[in-house]
């Protein structure tokens, strides 16, 4: 693996694909330590630690730590995922939509502007609720906690449209990194928010029992190995191709297989399922009366939340699987080049065979996926583990460099180098 690290170091453009990323990542990190104008920083830091636990917690690792200081940053790029949510539904229900995504290229450009208009609307939104619950619950629009900072309502909207601007930089750099860098951008994003955390969780397990430490270190290995071993299985289905005669060669007659990932949506049902939840949480805990009563009840602490996350994490595994598997496509694309399946007649019964197949192997990948999210819970409640073991953060972070790890390798076997898996 070394080795492989050293050849993509000496390639001239991995390097500057890994370094243009690293830039990046580092500008986005900075921009989360920048205080929006016009805050006070030590009552928004008092009341994140009040709320320790909370929505405001959560979406604070999300961040990078960002809202620790109502960073320019602060809401990091959840808004972009929440509306590329919505609009990969919108798509299947409007029948416009769904023809532009037919379109090629073109439409996946148009349908991804309609994202990014999308996210500066949710963003403008969010950042409002956030403001006005700082300024209005925590009191971070003060010089003291009692005296109001002066031009306040001036001040209020500089800080909404700095949090807003702060999420479509955010978008832009991601995509950024998806397009000359190496890796996911937006995926990227999180992993270094969640990554940057790091120190302090090692800081709160450095002052644990021994027992703890190894405990800890037991059920990360488990896990990571596990999410490994599932992103990394599949199920080959085999392919024959007929013989066929054009002039005087003949092509075909060859045996091969067509891999199904047990898990072929990765760690995107994770970090969706943890957006939708995160966005009417905190919309909920920023209203007055029962939406906050409601966000209180179903915070990310509590086993309603951790329900609801492991039934989206189901459904969204398998919508994401749809979305990037279609069954009908496969099978006519085998019927045209003279593929079958070994007792599989071609056309509609070979797409139905490989959508059952598909369904049932789905459904343990997400079921592996929910039960992780429900590791930390578990630990937290049962086995009294007073270091939260984020289960989701595990997830999202060994799935993106997996990931990563496989466009770095698909970089070194364009240009005969052997990669990191072998």
């Amino acid at each position: 693996m070394l080795q492989s690290l050293l050849n993509a170091w000496k390639l001239p453009d991995v390097r500057k694909k890994v370094l243009f990323t690293a830039i990046i990542i580092a500008i986005y990190r900075l921009g989360c330590y920048i205080p929006a104008p016009g805050i006070n920083i030590v009552q928004v830091k008092a009341a994140m630690g009040s709320s320790a636990g909370g929505v405001l917690d959560f979406y604070n690792l999300f961040s990078g730590g960002g809202l620790n200081q109502m960073a320019i940053f602060a809401m990091g790029i959840m808004p972009y995922i929440t509306a590329s949510i919505i609009m990969q539904l919108l798509t299947m229900v409007i029948p416009s939509l769904e023809q532009m995504m037919k379109e090629g290229e073109s439409g996946q450009k148009k349908v991804n502007q309609y994202t990014r208009y999308f996210t500066v609307v949710l963003a403008f939104i969010e950042a409002i609720g956030f403001v006005f619950l700082f300024r209005n619950q925590y009191h971070a629009f003060t010089s003291n906690g009692q005296t109001p900072l002066p031009d306040q309502a001036l001040r209020v909207w500089l800080v909404i449209l700095t949090l807003t601007v702060g999420t479509g930089l955010v978008m832009w750099m991601g995509e950024l990194i998806t397009q000359r860098g190496i890796g996911n951008g937006i995926s990227l994003m999180i992993f270094a928010s969640i990554i940057s955390r790091l120190p302090s969780g090692l800081n709160t397990l450095y002052h644990m029992n021994a027992a703890y430490w190894f405990f800890m270190a037991v059920v990360a290995v488990a896990v990571i190995a596990g999410v490994v071993y599932v992103t990394e299985g599949q199920r080959r289905i085999p392919i024959q191709y007929a013989k066929r005669v054009v002039g005087r060669k003949t092509y075909g007659g060859q045996s091969t297989y067509l891999p199904l990932k047990i898990n072929m949506a990765g760690v995107i049902p994770v970090i969706f399922a943890s957006s939708v939840l995160l966005f009417p949480v905190t919309i909920g805990r920023m209203l007055p009366g029962w939406p906050r009563t409601v966000a209180a009840a179903i915070g990310p602490t509590t086993w309603g939340y951790v329900g609801l996350e492991v039934l989206l994490i189901v459904a969204f595994t398998y919508f994401y699987t749809a979305v990037q598997f279609n069954p009908i496509d496969q099978a006519d694309n085998l019927k045209k080049y003279g593929g079958f399946i070994p007792g599989i007649r071609p056309g509609r019964p070979t797409a139905e065979y490989l959508d059952r197949v598909l369904t049932r192997i789905t459904l343990p990948g997400a079921m592996f996926l929910a039960v992780v999210v429900l590791v930390p819970e578990a630990l937290y409640r049962f086995a009294h583990v007073p270091f939260y073991f984020g289960g989701t953060s595990l997830l999202i972070v060994v799935g993106v460099a997996l990931d990563t790890m496989k466009q770095t390798e698909a970089q070194l076997l364009m240009r005969n180098y052997e990669g990191f898996l072998k």
